[in-house]
């Protein structure tokens, strides 16, 4: 049965309002316990999930959780200074679920609740200038997906107002947050790469690396999409 207009701007107004008491009771929280001001930082956040003993697992998840839906929290920040506590594959496991987690939560408020309500969450120009990216560019998102500093929680959040389905983001966050959450947990611990001697270079070399790989990934997006198309394309016809 179709929803009235009246009936659409009430359901519009209840989502917003749920929403901003969420957001507004998790920082109130969060400022009153101070963890909003250890959450930028890896010694301070290090230190906060030790405090909690038997519960900085359940924290640490519950905090990856939120910085892809809620919370602006870098999540590089949240995987170091879990693999600093855990060792990179548990933070690695701990770091997978929270954020799978999220991403699914994240997408499906964008399908649920439509563009009003993400365009309250991250803006109308970010909202319009994703949405328009990966309404035509859907496999560079795996791409996205696997690199640093692309925002993949307004990401997510946008993907569930395009076209994209459900089935389709589902998989690619399987394939690219395992890879990118676990390279940056053992990469990020120091026992591939050391913070010293030859390490400096090299990781000078992935730095380069990543910002070319970024600036590439959104300047020839579409170039990039039509080639995975054409791979596939010629796969199908091949089988």
């Amino acid at each position: 049965m179709e929803l009235s207009r009246k009936q659409k701007v009430l359901r519009t107004i209840l989502v917003v309002v749920i929403v901003g008491l969420i957001l507004c009771s998790t920082y109130f929280v969060f400022k009153i316990t101070g963890v909003w001001e250890r959450v930028n930082s890896v010694q301070k956040l290090q230190t906060l999930i030790l405090e909690l003993g038997f519960w900085g697992r359940s924290a640490f998840v519950l905090l990856q959780f939120l910085q892809v839906t809620f919370i602006p929290i870098p999540s590089p920040i949240l995987v170091v200074a879990g693999t600093l506590i855990y060792g990179p594959f548990e933070a690695g496991l701990l770091s997978l679920a929270g954020i799978l987690l999220g991403s699914a939560v994240a997408f499906f408020i964008g399908r649920i609740f439509g563009k009003k309500l993400v365009v309250y969450m991250v803006g109308k120009n970010t909202e319009q200038k994703w949405r328009k990216f990966l309404s035509g560019c859907k496999y560079t998102f795996v791409l996205m997906m696997l690199l640093p500093l692309f925002p993949d929680d307004i990401l997510c959040l946008v993907a569930g107002v395009t076209d994209m389905s459900s089935t389709f983001f589902m998989v690619t966050q399987l394939i690219s947050r395992p890879i990118g959450i676990f390279a940056l947990s053992y990469f990020s611990s120091g026992q591939i790469i050391p913070y010293h001697g030859w390490g400096l270079i090299v990781w000078g070399i992935i730095a380069i690396f990543s910002l070319v790989a970024i600036y590439l990934t959104s300047k020839y997006n579409q170039k990039i999409e039509n080639f995975i198309k054409n791979l596939f394309k010629k796969q199908k016809k091949g089988v």
